[in-house]
């Protein structure tokens, strides 16, 4: 997806009601790790991107027990190498 001059690679994650562990907290290091090697092997083979800027979304849905769902969309969720835990 792009928003404006920035190519948006976004991670889509759901849980039920029954599940304890947050959708955005399933976007571990690992995880991370991996949408950043798949997103280099996309940009390897499309040079028309080569001069975007690059950012990371996370889209959380959670079940809410009879509401619903509850949709967080996190923007910039985080950067290759930064370590940092959503």
């Amino acid at each position: 997806m792009r928003d404006g001059h920035c190519l948006v690679i976004v991670e889509v994650r759901y849980r039920g009601m029954a599940r304890r562990v947050a959708a955005a907290s399933t976007v571990d290091a690992k995880k991370q790790g991996k949408l950043t090697r798949s997103a280099a092997l996309f940009l390897a083979g499309q040079p028309q991107f080569s001069q975007y800027s690059i950012r990371f979304d996370v889209v959380a849905i959670e079940s809410d027990a009879g509401c619903g769902e509850r949709i967080d969309w996190i923007r910039d969720a985080f950067r290759p190498g930064d370590g940092r835990a959503i």
